[in-house]
């Protein structure tokens, strides 16, 4: 083999290995994604964070179908923004995974979607009540984002978004918002990135919690005003405010006994050399 030959082949592997562990990287972010909202009560056994794939922005990655709680890196599936998977997994699949294929496709700034049941907004999504942001972390949604009635468009479902003219109705009610709000279903949250996403969906939520209660003592609901919207809205861009909310997240689901935070899986390394010359100073 000449040298020419060889450097590029050498270059060709460096290239597939760095692609690879980048693919092991944001599986594991993923999967912890799907974690950590399971822990933070936004999502039970329905429901699923997906991302679209770090390479080709033709592609998303979600989970097969299991409760988000117990998502693993070893379980994401690859899809075509059809939502069909570029290889039979054999495995069960997510019946909505329309929502997530068809969002990527309308929305190329999209990065990440969340789709969840989250019992705090279920007040706010029976009654047609808009969501308004109450403090300044609920900004993130904005101020009453927009709403998707599967039935003025289907007519009677079984309450599933399932076809991929579902999936597109859906993604043209999101709009270029960054919620939306499934009427008698659930919420569906876009992000610039899965920890964006995370975010979001946590936050729109704590928030929806603080305004369904305010709403039963009565009185009026104080919005914040759309400068104050914007505002708080980049918040995530421009303090550590993502990073502390990520890290406070992540540490919750390791004491949980979910997948072990950065900070956890580093002392694991490094206790067996701490022993190793704890016993080399014995000798």
């Amino acid at each position: 083999m000449s040298y020419n030959a060889g450097h590029q082949l050498l270059e060709f592997l460096q290239e597939e290995l760095s692609v690879a562990n980048k693919l092991t990287e944001v599986r594991a972010e993923l999967a912890l994604a799907n974690q950590i909202v399971a822990n933070e009560g936004i999502i039970d056994a329905f429901g699923h964070v997906s991302m679209r794939h770090p390479d080709n922005p033709n592609r998303y990655l979600l989970s097969r179908s299991r409760a988000p709680e117990l998502v693993t890196p070893d379980d994401f599936i690859e899809y075509d923004l059809n939502s069909q998977p570029l290889r039979d997994p054999g495995v069960a699949q997510y019946s909505e995974r329309v929502i997530h294929g068809e969002i990527y496709k309308a929305r190329p700034e999209v990065m990440a979607v969340c789709h969840h049941h989250c019992p705090a907004f279920m007040p706010l999504i029976i009654t047609g009540a808009d969501y308004v942001p109450v403090f300044h972390l609920g900004a993130g949604a904005g101020i009453k984002p927009p709403y998707w009635n599967q039935h003025d468009e289907f007519g009677d479902t079984n309450m599933l978004v399932i076809k991929p003219e579902e999936g597109a109705s859906l993604a043209r009610a999101l709009g270029k918002e960054w919620m939306v709000l499934m009427k008698r279903h659930g919420v569906t949250v876009a992000g610039t990135s899965v920890r964006d996403c995370v975010f979001r969906s946590i936050f729109s939520a704590r928030n929806a919690e603080f305004q369904v209660r305010a709403m039963m003592i009565g009185g009026t609901i104080a919005s914040l005003t759309p400068g104050e919207t914007h505002m708080a809205g980049q918040l995530v861009k421009n303090t550590t405010g993502l990073t502390r909310s990520w890290e406070y997240w992540s540490m919750r689901v390791a004491k949980s006994g979910g997948i072990a935070s950065p900070a956890k899986k580093a002392a694991k390394k490094v206790a067996p050399a701490k022993r190793a010359r704890s016993k080399a100073k014995r000798r």
